[in-house]
């Protein structure tokens, strides 16, 4: 498929948009220590990211119950939200990029794992509460990499599963894009290395948000 064919860019949020992988890493080790569990390593923590919470904490923690999952979420919720008292910067590129791709006619969508109280605080934050065309968070549909958040997107932007790019840097986003029928691009600079997302065949990979302007454009 050529990518002239693209009409509609999806992007994930933390580690892709947004620089904030550290603190999603501390806030999780925060919340682990608040609710009594042995930390994870950071490896561990950066690949459950691009999950849902809850399914993010079942997967580092399989043994806790339900009433300690609630506990947990609000441990890892207070921790995050003060460290968000400055929201995490935008990656290198990133307003520029999207303009440019506002410009020439893209829709543009964000698929996260974030719960959508977060996806909107941070949105709020940055003047872009009605900048895309549609958002999904995890927690008002299935969790990556389920596709129907895709699905959704999709549906609301009366788009094909191929003239769709979903742009993310954890093997969820993905496999989520491949579930859906749809091709991705991986970022290496997120939550998980260059390596292990080629398992997912991306069409292609990128170490700047900046190249993904780049690559579009020269299919013009």
């Amino acid at each position: 498929m050529s990518r002239l064919d693209y009409k509609l860019l999806i992007f994930d949020w933390d580690g892709t948009l947004a620089d904030s992988i550290g603190r999603i890493v501390e806030s999780m080790h925060a919340a682990s220590t608040r609710s009594g569990y042995t930390l994870c390593s950071d490896l561990a923590v950066k690949g459950i990211i691009g999950l849902g919470l809850p399914e993010a904490i079942r997967t580092l923690y399989p043994e806790i119950s339900d009433a300690e999952l609630g506990a947990f979420r609000e441990h890892y919720a207070d921790h995050y939200i003060a460290l968000e008292a400055t929201p995490s910067p935008l990656f290198d590129g990133v307003v520029q990029s999207l303009e440019a791709f506002r410009a020439q006619g893209y829709h543009l969508a964000v698929a996260t794992g974030k719960a959508r109280r977060g996806l909107d605080r941070v949105l709020k934050a940055h003047g872009w509460e009605d900048y895309f065309d549609i958002t999904r968070a995890a927690d008002e549909t299935a969790s990556k990499p389920h596709p129907l958040m895709l699905e959704q997107i999709l549906a609301h932007c009366g788009v094909s599963p191929r003239q769709a790019l979903m742009v993310g840097d954890a093997s969820f986003d993905l496999m989520m894009a491949r579930n859906a029928g749809m091709d991705s691009v991986a970022v290496s600079y997120g939550a998980q290395a260059a390596e292990a997302l080629q398992q997912s065949e991306p069409r292609l990979t990128i170490d700047h948000f900046s190249e993904l302007q780049a690559w579009l454009s020269r299919a013009q």
